[in-house]
Formats: structure tokens, C-alpha cells, sequence
């Protein structure tokens, strides 16, 4: 029996005094289960009573005590696990919400096991606490597994509710924590082995018991965790270092716990896993320390994307200089399988990096860059680690690239089957990505284009559009708008509409508002460069494609012609100049580009712009010629914008007073009021004939009122501008033909769009009756219409276009007759001039003198008048008022037996002009008569011209 006494140091309690017979007899009962006295079998509490009766009498005894009390432990759980199974009458709706069962016999068993075990620990921890923490934890994975098809527990947190609900588990769940906790200032790796051995065989229904063990002693069981799993990793020679294919290498059993352990961990103790794991990196690059701390941690690291994206971020900042040279001693000595497997392994690893995945790319493009273009003073980085970085780069690329095309999918346009963290990550820096590779550094912005492309791939069917607009709406110059094209040729073969869908991105950033001006201008800018430069001979091209799609979003470009911003507007119509011509518009659309291109052109004259106002008459001149009616409402438009409003300044004329907001955007001056100025002074109007009412030469403040027909601008802008003006719309005259006539006329219909136009602006009253008053009247009916007639020539006062555009509409001979109401009101308040002049020379009236040459020029031109009636008028200035009166007296009454009627005019099919034969009308010498007697009269001067007026 003396073999049986407690070993040296064992550390049992104390105890009363037990006799060798007592002993005897004690473990009797034990291995008989059986009163040795009276040879009744004993019960199970009393059973396990014995067994701890002879563990504190009998430490040696310890592993059958303990085996014992494992069936104790496991008939409790099942008990448990019974009455839990049973359903009460009213059972609530969780389960797990049931109370637990009343304390029995068994329970009070196990609370004396803890007690005794307990008081073990704390006498003699060093020999007790391994050998209990070992038995409890493995004990635990034993009942985690054999009962864990019975509980219906579903989830790590209703296992640990079920399992701390239970005494038996909870028990040994205590006397593991007080093991570890025993230990933990001194030694407990035994503790930490145990529970990864543990967790090895029994995962995952063990998960939930180092989940509350991690909770509990995180500092601890983090780095005990990672320790113990570089030493097993260690002792299995690198095993996980050599296998780059993936995964847990089965030599390497508790690499996978570790794994499980930590990731457990990771939602609430994040920071110290971090911590730890950036400590081991940088310990194990430090010399003397072993060479397999950092293929572990890779290691670890792949088979945990938690864990990576844990510690990804903080890492790469690490990476100095000095921290990458001793990555380079560390590794560079390996042999060339090994460093294949490693770089294998790091290409994998950023494959599965989704935190920092922007950064990550960032610092392998820096490192991997020519030491001339990144390297700053003070830092001396190895060559070999640049030469190293770069390859990463290129297998990085590599393996991406399998990773989007290799898939099971019919169409890359479907979308990937599968995620790539790392291109995941990036999927929401794509303006980044293309902002770095419009740098054009060398070599850099190769590899940024070609991770461009694969993801735009990858995120199919937006990822390329979103990458072609931030290219375009950013490139400045050739060499980096062709990033675009060369992005669209690579993508052309595997993304099907790929212009259509950018030309749509264009358009809804523009309309969101998500471009500033200057971007905006450029994008715009870029987008005619690249329908400009098509190759006729490359219809997959990318201009060739994009021209058609933009042209369906020609409505909403064209509004851009408004945009306050000039480069803004101007790169619109540079764009809208380079796309063909559109067919498919509705003509409310067409009518909108149309308001939309005048108003711009007129914007384009008051900046004086030269290749501005080149673009706005090219796209006015391709809108016109879309169909007849968009040529006919381009003029119209032409000429109401350039004589109303502010616009007329542009011309030299003045605008009219009731206007207070020029057509080109800018406002002028509010147009001085009497009314508004006596109502200022007097509490009602006052008729008197008082100094506010009946003399006002202008306002306080704004100073006097300008004289009538003044112009704003200087005589060369004037003639500048008067002449773009008739280009443009002669062009639009042109187009608008169906049949073109040929130069120097322009077709009747054309004209007489601009006659119409002419008649509704000058004198809006007359427009409506034009039709009806062809006919010439008498002069005495005249009289009838003197206002209407001093209303006209003050608007032809105002605004000296008006007679260039009169010019323009005899260019198509009948279309004159249209303007008949202009031309009568003209000629009848110049007669009454020229009747009222007391002055001895026309020369003292220059402005009239010039409108009658102007007005009879146009008639003759406009085969209103014979060739030597329409001559007349270089006589004007050589003679004397009452003698001019004469001659247009002459003229009123030819045009009043000869009405000008387009009815009097023939079309000439071989010339395409249509001509008026003067000879079938009847002699007109009798018109000449007045002429005649003027020449006789002024024989003396007039003499030499007098062979031109014969009839």
C-alpha cells in the first residue's frame, strides 16, 4: 500500500489520516462498484463519491478517477439534453428559452469534482493544470461531438447558450479557464496545445468552447495561438510554405485550427490580432529568428481572408524601405522552387485582398517603378526588390486575368461568376485608376491600363462605359485620349454595344450635374476628337461607333449649347459639328436644336471668336439641311433673333425700347419711362404740360437717352459681324433647297422664308394682311397707313441689317413680292421726305439718301422695276430733293399699274432661276418721262449718262 501514498509534489489537500485497510477497501469499492461491506451495488452519485474519495487519498489514482468522472460528466449531458428535448404542455417558442432542470443527485456530484479539482489547481498548479486543462478541454470536444445531432442548436451564439446552460459543461468549462488562468503568468503553451489538438479533432462542433475561452483570455489565447501554430509549423518542415496550391497542408494539422480560432476572435478582437500578427512579421524579420515566421503567417493568412483583411491595410504601410530589404535578405538565399512558391502565394493573397486593395496596388506600382522616377532623397531601396515587385506585378496581372476570362459564363457580358476580392475592391476606384494611368508614367500606366481593361470586364456591363467616360472626360492631349480608343479595341471583342453604352454614361453624368464646366468642356472636346478622327477603313473603330450612338442623344447635347460657360458651349458645338447628319429626330426635337444653335451663334458673335463662331454656323448649316422645314425654321429663327432684342447692337442697331433682355443673354439697360418717372414725383398722373411730363431728356442716374440708331460698337465689329451673319444664312438659304440654285441666287422658297420673317419682325400689324396687300395702291390710299409706314422706316432706321436682308430675299426674285408691305411703307415716307426737303443737295440727308439708293436697288435687283427704271437711283446723288421725289414718284406708279406679283415671273428649267419678261408688259417709257426732263435739266452735269436711260 505504500505504493499507493500521494507522489512527491503531487499536491494533494489535506486530509484526515486513512489507514492502509481503509484504503484497501476504499479502492475496492472503486474498481467493484460494489459496498465492499455488504456487496450491494452503489448508485452513481455514491460511485463517483468513492472515486473522489480515493483521488484525494490516492492522487496516483488520478487517470482512472478522472475516466470515471468523464462517464459522470457524459451521463449528466445526456440527461440534460433529455429534459430539454422533452416538450412542456405550454412550451414557449425558443427552445433554448426552456428552464433548466431541478439540481440533482449527479449535479451535486460534479459541484464536489470541481471543488476537489479546483483546490488541486491551486495547491500545485504546475502538476495539476496540465493534466487538467488536457482532460477537461478534451472532454469537452468528446461531448461537442457525440451530441451534436441532438441538441438543435443552430449557430455559434444558441451553442453557447445551450452549452453554458448545462452544469457538466459548464463545470469543465470552468476548470479549463482556471487551468489557463493558473498558468498564464508562467507557462501555458501545455493549455493552448491542448485546446488546438482538441479543436483539430473535434472542429467545428468544438468552435463555441474556444470562442468563450478566446473571449475570456484574448491576449493570452491570441498569442499562445499563433505561437503554437508556428511551432507545429516549424516542426513540419515549412509544409505550408511549399504548398502554394491552396489551403491547409495536411501535415500541418493544427494550422487549420489556428485559422478557426482567430477568426472566431476576429469580430471582437480585431485590434489585438492585427497587433500580433504585425509583431510576429516584423520579429521574424529580425536576425536569429526563424526563417519559417513569415511563410506561416502567409500561410495563415490565405486560408483566413478575415485575418488578411485584418492586417492587409496596416501592412502595406509597414513595408519601409529598410522592411523590404531585409524581406529581400531573408528570401533571397532560398532556392528557385521556393521563391516560386512564395511569389505564388503573394500573388494569391492579394487575389483575396479586398481591404486596402487600392493601397496595395499603389505601393506595387511604386516599388515596382524605376528607381529615377519614384525614388526620393534618403531612400535606398535594393534592386532586387524592385526586380521582385515587378514580377509580382506581372504574375498579379496574370492571374487576374485568368480569374476574369476563365468562366463558365456564355458572355463576358454577364457578368463574373465568380469574386475576386481584389477587383471587387476596385470596382468603386475606377476614376482613381484612370486619373494614375493618364499620367503616362513609363511602364506604370501600361499595367494600369491593362487592370483597367480586366476590370471593366469584371464588372460587366458598367465597369467599361465607366471607364472609357472618366478617360475621355479627363484626357488633355492625343497621346492620352488614345488610351481610350486602345481600352475600347481590347474591349471590343468581349462587351457587345460598348460606344452605346458610353455615349449613355456621357450623357447622364452631363445632365446629373456631375461635371464641372472646364471638365466637362474637355470631355466634350474629346468626344468630337474621337468621332473626327475615324478610320472609314476601321468600322469597329471607336469613333466609328460612337458617332451613331452619340447622335441619339442629340436633344440633350444640343441643350448644352446653352451652358453658361463658353469653352463649355463651344466644345457642344465642336461635338455636335463632328456627328452626322441626324435623321431619326422628331420635329419638336429638331426645332429645339435648332432655337438651341441660333441662340449660340449669336452668343459666338458677341465673343468675336473665331473658331467658336466657325463651329456655330457649321452646325447651323448641318441642322438646316436636315429636312426643308428645318432649313425654313432655321431662317426664321435667323433672322427674329439678329433684329430682336440686344442682338440688333450686334449690327449697329439699336434695340427696341419695349425690349429689356437681349436674345444673346445679356441684359441691357430698362428702357427709361415717362410714366414710371412722373409716378415717382406725383401721387397721380399729372397732364399738364409741366417740365416731367412734357420734356424728358433722360434719367437721373442713367443719363440722357442715346440717340436713335447710335451704335454700341465700333464700325469694323459692326461690318464683322453683318457679314458672318449673311454667310451663315445665305448657307442655310442654300441647304434648305431641295434643288439648289446656282450661285449667286438662292431658291424662291428659302427667300421667301426669309421675306415672311422679315415682314412678321419689322411690322408685325401687316404681317397677317401681307398676303392681300400685293397689289400697289394708289398714293392717295396711302394716307391711310402713314402710321404704319413711319413705323417701318424707323425699324429700318434702327437697324441697318434690314436692307442687307431685303437683298438677300431679291436674291430670289419673287420672293419680293412678299415684302411688298416693306417696300411701299419705305417708299411712301421717303417721298414725303424727299417732298418736305427745303435742304438744296440730297447729300444733306445722307441716311435717306442712302435708303432710296438702297430701296430701288433691291426692286431692280428683285425684278420689281425695268433695267433702266431700276437704275435710277445712281442719279440720287447728284440731284436736288424735289428731282428724287420725281423719280420715286415715277417708281409708285409703275409698281402701282405693275404690281409685283409672283405670278409675273416665269421658272427657266436650263438656268434654275426663275425671270421676269419686262416686254410683255408694255413700254415703259412712260415712267421715263420725269426721268427724261431730269436729265434735260441737268444736261450739263448729267449729259454723259445720258445713254444709259434710254428706254
Amino acid at each position: 500500500m505504500a505504493a499507493l501514498c500521494d507522489p512527491p509534489g503531487s499536491g494533494s489537500p489535506p486530509r484526515a489520516p486513512l489507514s492502509p485497510q481503509d484504503l484497501s477497501q476504499e479502492l475496492k469499492a472503486f474498481l467493484t462498484g460494489s459496498d465492499p461491506t455488504l456487496g450491494t451495488p452503489l448508485s452513481p452519485p455514491d460511485h463517483a463519491r468513492c472515486a473522489l474519495r480515493l483521488l484525494r487519498r490516492l492522487p496516483a489514482a488520478r487517470h482512472a478517477v478522472l475516466q470515471h468522472l468523464a462517464g459522470l460528466f457524459d451521463d449528466h449531458v445526456c440527461a440534460h439534453l433529455r429534459l430539454r428535448s422533452e416538450i412542456p404542455p405550454n412550451p414557449p417558442s425558443n427552445p433554448l428559452l426552456l428552464p433548466p432542470p431541478a439540481p440533482s443527485a449527479l449535479t451535486e456530484v460534479i459541484h464536489e469534482a470541481q471543488r476537489l479539482l479546483l483546490a488541486f489547481i491551486k495547491a500545485k498548479p504546475n502538476a495539476w493544470a496540465p493534466l487538467l486543462a488536457s482532460w477537461a478541454v478534451e472532454l469537452l470536444g468528446q461531448l461537442s461531438s457525440k451530441y451534436s445531432g441532438r441538441h438543435g442548436a443552430r449557430g455559434l451564439n444558441e451553442l453557447l447558450q445551450l452549452w453554458m446552460s448545462c452544469e457538466a459543461t459548464r463545470t469543465l468549462m470552468d476548470i479549463y479557464a482556471q487551468c489557463l488562468a493558473a498558468l498564464i503568468a508562467s507557462c501555458p503553451d501545455a493549455c493552448v496545445d491542448a485546446l488546438l489538438d482538441t479543436s483539430v479533432q473535434h472542429s467545428p462542433h468544438f468552435d463555441w468552447v474556444v470562442a468563450h475561452i478566446g473571449g475570456s483570455f484574448p491576449g493570452t489565447i491570441i498569442s499562445r495561438v499563433l505561437s503554437c501554430g508556428l511551432k507545429d509549423f516549424c516542426a513540419h518542415g515549412d509544409a505550408a510554405a511549399a504548398a502554394a496550391g491552396g489551403g491547409a497542408d495536411k501535415r500541418v494539422p493544427k494550422l487549420a485550427s489556428v485559422v478557426g480560432i482567430l477568426g472566431h476572435l476576429a469580430s471582437r478582437h480585431g485590434a489585438s490580432i492585427k497587433q500580433e500578427l504585425l509583431r510576429m512579421f516584423h520579429e521574424g524579420l529580425a536576425p536569429g529568428q526563424h526563417k519559417g515566421t513569415v511563410p506561416f503567417l502567409l500561410q495563415l493568412a490565405l486560408m483566413s481572408p478575415p485575418l488578411l483583411g485584418t492586417v492587409a491595410a496596416e501592412l502595406v504601410e509597414s513595408l519601409k524601405p529598410s522592411v523590404l530589404n531585409q524581406l529581400h535578405q531573408r528570401f533571397s538565399p532560398l532556392p528557385r522552387d521556393e521563391l516560386d512558391s512564395t511569389v505564388a502565394l503573394l500573388v494569391r493573397l492579394i487575389c483575396q485582398t479586398s481591404a486596402g486593395a487600392f493601397r496595395t496596388l499603389q505601393f506595387l506600382l511604386d516599388t515596382a517603378m524605376p528607381a529615377s522616377v519614384i525614388t526620393q532623397p534618403g531612400l535606398a531601396l535594393h534592386d532586387g526588390v524592385r526586380e521582385a515587385c515587378d514580377r509580382l506585378v506581372a504574375l498579379l496581372l496574370l492571374q487576374l486575368q485568368k480569374s476574369v476570362h476563365n468562366r463558365p459564363s456564355a458572355s463576358l457580358a454577364d457578368g463574373p461568376q465568380r469574386c475576386v476580392p481584389f477587383l471587387e475592391a476596385l470596382r468603386g476606384r475606377v476614376a482613381e485608376l484612370c486619373a494614375e494611368t493618364l499620367r503616362l508614367e513609363r511602364k506604370r500606366y501600361l499595367w494600369q491600363h491593362q487592370l483597367l481593361g480586366l476590370l471593366a470586364v469584371y464588372a460587366a456591363p458598367h465597369g467599361a462605359p465607366e471607364a472609357l467616360f472618366h478617360l475621355l472626360a479627363s484626357a488633355k492631349g492625343q497621346d492620352e485620349l488614345a488610351l481610350a480608343t486602345q481600352l475600347h479595341a481590347v474591349l471590343a471583342a468581349s462587351l457587345a454595344d460598348l460606344p452605346g453604352s458610353t455615349a449613355a454614361l456621357c450623357v447622364r453624368q452631363i445632365h446629373a450635374g456631375a461635371l464641372a464646366a472646364p471638365q466637362l468642356a474637355q470631355l466634350l472636346h474629346n468626344l468630337a476628337l474621337v468621332v473626327a478622327n475615324e478610320d472609314v477603313n476601321e468600322p469597329a473603330s471607336l469613333g466609328a461607333q460612337l458617332a451613331p450612338a452619340l447622335v441619339l442623344h442629340l436633344p440633350e447635347l444640343a441643350q448644352l449649347l446653352l451652358h453658361p460657360s463658353a469653352d463649355a458651349a463651344e466644345a457642344a458645338a465642336l461635338l455636335l459639328c463632328s456627328l452626322p447628319a441626324p435623321r431619326c429626330l422628331r420635329p419638336a426635337q429638331l426645332h429645339a436644336a435648332l432655337r438651341a444653335a441660333v441662340h449660340h451663334f449669336f452668343l459666338a458673335l458677341r465673343r468675336a471668336g473665331g473658331a467658336g463662331l466657325c463651329h456655330a454656323a457649321r452646325l447651323l448649316e448641318k441642322l438646316s439641311a436636315v429636312t426643308p422645314s428645318a432649313g425654313r425654321a432655321a431662317l426664321q429663327l435667323l433672322v427674329e433673333g439678329a433684329l430682336r432684342g440686344g442682338n440688333a447692337e450686334l449690327f449697329g442697331g439699336a434695340a427696341p425700347g419695349a425690349e429689356a433682355e437681349a436674345d444673346g443673354g445679356t441684359k441691357s439697360k430698362p428702357a427709361a419711362s415717362l410714366l414710371d418717372t412722373n409716378r415717382r414725383f406725383t401721387a397721380a398722373v399729372d397732364f399738364s404740360a409741366g417740365v416731367w411730363s412734357v420734356f424728358h431728356a433722360g434719367v437721373i442716374g442713367h443719363g440722357l437717352k442715346a440717340p436713335p440708331g447710335s451704335p454700341a460698337l465700333g464700325e469694323e465689329e459692326v461690318n464683322r459681324n453683318t457679314h458672318a451673319f449673311l454667310g451663315v444664312l445665305l448657307r442655310c438659304c442654300r441647304v434648305a433647297e431641295p434643288a439648289p440654285p446656282p450661285v449667286p441666287c438662292i431658291g424662291p422658297e428659302a427667300a421667301k422664308t426669309v421675306a415672311s420673317a422679315l415682314v412678321d419682325s419689322v411690322c408685325p400689324a401687316a404681317a397677317a394682311a401681307a398676303g392681300g396687300e400685293l397689289c400697289w395702291p394708289p398714293e392717295e390710299q396711302a394716307r391711310s397707313t402713314v402710321e404704319r409706314d413711319l413705323g417701318i422706316l424707323r425699324r429700318f432706321r434702327q437697324q441697318p441689317l434690314l436692307f442687307p436682308l431685303l437683298r438677300v430675299v431679291a436674291m430670289g426674285r419673287p420672293a419680293l413680292c412678299y415684302c411688298s408691305v416693306l417696300l411701299r411703307g419705305l417708299l411712301a415716307t421717303l417721298m414725303a421726305h424727299w417732298d418736305a426737303c427745303r435742304d438744296g443737295e440730297t447729300t444733306a440727308s445722307p441716311w435717306h439718301l442712302q435708303a432710296s439708293c438702297a430701296l430701288v436697288a433691291c426692286m431692280a435687283e428683285g425684278s420689281l422695276l425695268p433695267p433702266v427704271l431700276g437704275e435710277v437711283q445712281e442719279l440720287f446723288p447728284r440731284l436736288a430733293p424735289f428731282e428724287v421725289r420725281l423719280l420715286l414718284l415715277s417708281v409708285w406708279e409703275y409698281l402701282r399699274e405693275h404690281s409685283p406679283l409672283p405670278q409675273r415671273f416665269s421658272f427657266q428649267p436650263h438656268r434654275g432661276l426663275f425671270q421676269r419678261d419686262f416686254a410683255r408688259e408694255g413700254d415703259p417709257g412712260k415712267y421715263l418721262v420725269a426721268l427724261h426732263g431730269v436729265l434735260h435739266r441737268n444736261v450739263d452735269r448729267l449729259g454723259l449718262l445720258a445713254g444709259r436711260f434710254r428706254s
